[in-house]
């Protein structure tokens, strides 16, 4: 099959700019490297910020909400003045329902806490969730143990304490607790334990006041049977709304008094840091678009005034003032098409790099941690760097393009003389 005459002359018309593009070679190698460095500085910076994306989204699943909570309606919303009104029931038909769904790791429960922690002269006030050791080993990856082990089984009687905390008490794993709570009803219950371990989490506030107990101890401290709420473990972030809306369905909140809270309602500190170096990209492709704007307008500017009499001549000769414009047009596509490319390779392979190797970052505000970065590489990330590239360089091969096909045939031809 051959190509058609529009195909032929698009080709064509390729070949010519890069001709013309080729003249001067120097001037457009140094506009191609301009279009790279500005697509691969756009890569790596926008990689590296979707790594803390998705590093932030899967601590805060993973430490703190899972995919999924499920709760009592209105528990999120009035269950801190009267938490016991919203307890699940510990043997509740729809947590084995929504536990063997196709796609769900587990359902673990948890019960809030609060009360007073004492050692020895020194009592301070917390907040606990009563876990399920076995499957928060799963769900709550993020939590690092620092000192010590975590908790060995849902009834026995260990806490493991923040980081923080565990400094305020001047406690080390072996020590004694004490644990004082309001109960159900009404009245005042407390419980010793033994300090397992110590652990960090991801915001340093919570790890100082912070700690977890098996959620056996926890029952019997609140003298309550059940949980504040079950959270559910996706295999697959992405599809969170999915199951949202097919929990939704399948238990209507009427009928079955349940409330399906996705991770994403209750991750604030995640929402906005999302939402403000989000405005900081923009910025930066704004900045890195006028950088390479500039650069490819200059150039082709500077093109049209060495190549005026050239251009005075086609236009002698009868070529149209729109095929000008058109064949200066291209040169700045071509530019932007042939850098972004370059940009695209560089930037990945940087970016599978510096992977390989880490970035070592210091503790950011509310952290007591440092970590190591990656860069991570999605489809957007590049569609997004190849379209600065693309669209900037195409809008500044236009002014240069429509002033080649303005000129005036009688006073190009004089650059010939």
């Amino acid at each position: 099959m051959h190509p058609s005459p529009i195909a032929w002359i698009a080709m064509a018309n390729l070949l010519i700019a890069a001709r013309n593009l080729a003249r001067n070679r120097r001037r457009a190698l140094a506009a191609l490297l301009t279009v790279a460095v500005g697509v691969t500085s756009l890569m790596l910076a926008d990689g590296f910020i979707q790594w803390i994306f998705w590093a932030m989204r899967e601590g805060t699943i993973q430490s703190q909400l899972g995919h999924i909570q499920v709760v009592r309606p209105g528990y999120l919303s009035a269950g801190a003045a009267n938490p016991y009104a919203y307890v699940l029931p510990e043997n509740l038909p729809q947590r084995k329902a929504i536990e063997s769904t196709p796609g769900v790791k587990l359902v673990a429960p948890r019960l809030a806490v609060t009360g007073l922690i004492s050692h020895g002269e020194t009592t301070i006030a917390f907040v606990a969730d009563g876990v399920d050791p076995q499957k928060e080993a799963e769900l709550s990856k993020a939590l690092r143990i620092s000192e010590g082990r975590n908790i060995a089984g849902a009834t026995a009687k260990e806490v493991i304490l923040g980081y923080g905390l565990a400094r305020n008490l001047d406690v080390k794993p072996g020590a004694t607790v004490a644990l004082l709570a309001n109960t159900a009803g009404g009245g005042i219950n407390a419980v010793e334990a033994k300090v397992a371990g110590v652990f960090i989490s991801a915001n340093q506030t919570y790890d100082d006041s912070a700690l977890r107990l098996p959620i056996g101890l926890a029952q019997t401290l609140l003298r309550v049977n059940g949980a504040h709420a079950w959270l559910v473990l996706l295999d697959d972030t992405e599809r969170t709304d999915d199951y949202l809306e097919r929990f939704r369905t399948r238990f209507p909140a009427q009928s079955n008094k349940l409330e399906f809270v996705p991770w994403y309602q209750q991750a604030d500190f995640y929402n906005k840091t999302v939402a403000l170096f989000s405005q900081q990209m923009n910025v930066l492709r704004l900045i890195i678009g006028c950088i390479i704007v500039l650069s490819i307008s200059n150039m082709l500017v500077m093109n049209v005034l060495e190549r005026t009499g050239e251009i005075g001549t086609l236009l002698a000769i009868g070529f149209k003032r729109k095929k000008i414009l058109h064949l200066f047009a291209i040169e700045g596509l071509l530019l932007g098409l042939v850098g972004a490319s370059l940009g695209l390779v560089a930037g990945y392979g940087l970016a599978e790099l510096i992977s390989a190797i880490g970035i070592p970052m210091p503790p950011p505000p509310g952290m007591t941690e440092g970590y190591t970065g990656e860069i991570l590489i999605t489809l957007n990330v590049v569609m997004n760097a190849f379209l600065v590239a693309f669209i900037t360089t195409t809008l500044a091969g236009l002014y240069p393009a429509w002033k080649a096909s303005r000129l005036q045939i009688i006073n190009a031809l004089r650059h010939n003389i």
